[in-house]
C-alpha cells in the first residue's frame, strides 16, 4: 500500500508544498483556518509525517533512548513509567531497549541509539565496568545513568543515597528494640549493593552490633532468587531476630519461604526491604522498606539529560538523592524493646 506523501496532501487541499509543512510545524505563517483544514484533510488522508526527513531539518529527533538491565525488575519498570511521563511532558518519546545485565548486548544498544539518532540516552548500566566500556562512545551521544553512583566519573548520573539508606534501615531496627539484624541478598559486582551493605556495615559498627550476612550468588535480584536463597536461610536456627534484605524483591522472596516454612513476620522475624517498589503496599505484604524516590529520580534524569542536550556548554551533574523510610507492619518490636542501653 503507497503511504500518502505531503505533495499528495497538497494536491488534495490545492495548496503549495510549503504550505502543508507551514501548517504541520504549526507555522504562523498561514491562517488558522488554512491549517485546520490542512490538519483535517491529513487525518482523513492518513498521512504520516516523516520524522526521519523532519529530523534531518531540524537536527533534532525529539527521541530519548532508555537501557534498562531488566525489564522485569518492578523498581526499573515504575521508573520507566515515570522517565516515559516525565519526557512526554516535554514533549520527546522514549525508546526503550533492555541489556539484560550484558556488557556486550549495552554496548550493541547504546551503537543502536547511535544509529537511530535519539538526542540522548538514559542508562541503567550492566555493572560497575559499564562506564569505561561505553567511554569510547559517550563524547557522541548525551549520557545520564541512572541508579548507580559513579563516583567521581566525569558524566552525569543520577542515584539516591544507598549508603544512607542502610544505615537509616538498621538505624531503625536498632530504635524497635533489634540487635541480631541479619543483611540478606548482599551482591557482588554492584556499586549499588557495595554501598548498601556498607551503609549496613557502618551502622553495625557504630551501634556496636555485629554484622551477620547472608550473601547472594545469584547474577541478579529478583523473588524467586530472594525465594531460593530464603529457603535455605530459614530451614536452620537462626542467629537474629530481624532481615534487613538488599531490594523489596529479595524481602518479598523471604516473605514467600517463612510463610511456606510457618514462621510468622513480624510475630517471629522482622523485615524490612529496600527500593519501595509498588507490591510492597498490596494488602497482604504491608512491607516495611527504605524508599528510593523514583519520579524524583526520573525526573531529575530527564532534565540533566535535556540540560544536556540543549545546551552544549552543560557540563556533567552528580545528583543524589535523599531516600526515605516507609514505616508498615512488617516490622515488630525486638528482644530489647523499652530497655535500658
Amino acid at each position: 500500500m503507497k503511504s500518502v506523501t505531503i505533495k499528495d496532501v497538497a494536491h488534495a487541499a490545492g495548496v503549495s508544498y510549503s504550505t502543508v509543512s507551514r501548517a504541520l510545524s504549526g507555522s504562523p505563517e498561514i491562517s488558522a483556518e488554512t491549517r485546520e483544514r490542512i490538519l483535517k484533510l491529513c487525518k482523513e488522508m492518513n498521512y504520516t509525517a516523516n520524522t526521519v526527513a523532519r529530523a534531518m531539518v531540524m537536527k533534532s529527533t525529539k527521541l530519548l533512548g532508555l537501557i534498562l538491565t531488566d525489564v522485569n525488575n518492578p523498581f526499573m519498570s515504575e521508573i520507566a513509567y515515570h522517565i516515559d511521563r516525565q519526557a512526554r511532558a516535554r514533549g520527546y518519546n522514549i525508546i526503550l531497549c533492555n541489556s539484560s545485565r550484558n556488557a556486550e548486548q549495552e554496548r550493541e544498544l547504546f551503537e543502536l541509539m547511535i544509529g537511530r539518532q535519539v538526542d540522548g540516552v538514559m542508562l541503567f548500566p550492566s555493572g560497575p565496568e559499564s562506564y569505561e566500556t561505553l567511554r569510547p562512545y559517550l563524547n557522541r551521544l548525551p549520557t545520564v545513568f541512572i541508579g548507580e553512583n559513579l563516583r567521581e566519573a566525569p558524566e552525569s548520573y543520577v542515584s539516591v543515597d544507598n549508603y544512607r539508606g542502610a544505615y537509616m534501615g538498621v538505624e531503625y531496627l536498632y530504635d524497635l528494640g533489634h540487635r541480631d539484624i541479619l543483611y540478606f541478598g548482599r551482591r557482588r559486582g554492584s556499586t549499588t549493593h557495595q554501598l548498601r551493605a556498607e551503609g549496613y556495615a557502618a551502622a553495625c559498627r557504630d551501634l556496636h552490633l555485629t554484622a551477620q550476612y547472608c550473601n547472594n550468588a545469584f547474577p541478579a535480584t529478583s523473588i524467586k532468587y530472594g525465594y531460593q536463597l530464603a529457603k535455605q536461610l530459614l530451614s536452620q536456627k537462626p542467629t537474629y531476630t530481624a532481615i534487613f534484605a538488599a531490594t523489596d524483591t529479595n524481602a518479598l522472596g523471604v516473605m514467600q519461604a517463612a510463610e511456606e516454612l510457618g514462621i510468622g513476620i513480624p510475630g517471629q522475624l522482622s523485615l524490612l526491604g529496600f527500593d519501595n517498589i509498588r507490591y510492597s503496599a498490596l494488602p497482604r505484604i504491608e512491607l516495611t522498606t527504605i524508599e528510593q524516590p523514583k519520579k524524583m529520580m526520573a525526573s531529575v534524569a530527564v532534565d540533566s539529560l535535556l540540560d544536556r542536550i540543549q545546551n552544549e556548554m552543560a557540563g556533567y551533574s552528580h545528583r543524589i538523592l535523599t531516600p526515605t523510610l516507609v514505616e508498615r507492619s512488617s516490622c515488630a518490636p525486638g528482644p530489647a524493646a523499652g530497655r535500658a542501653e
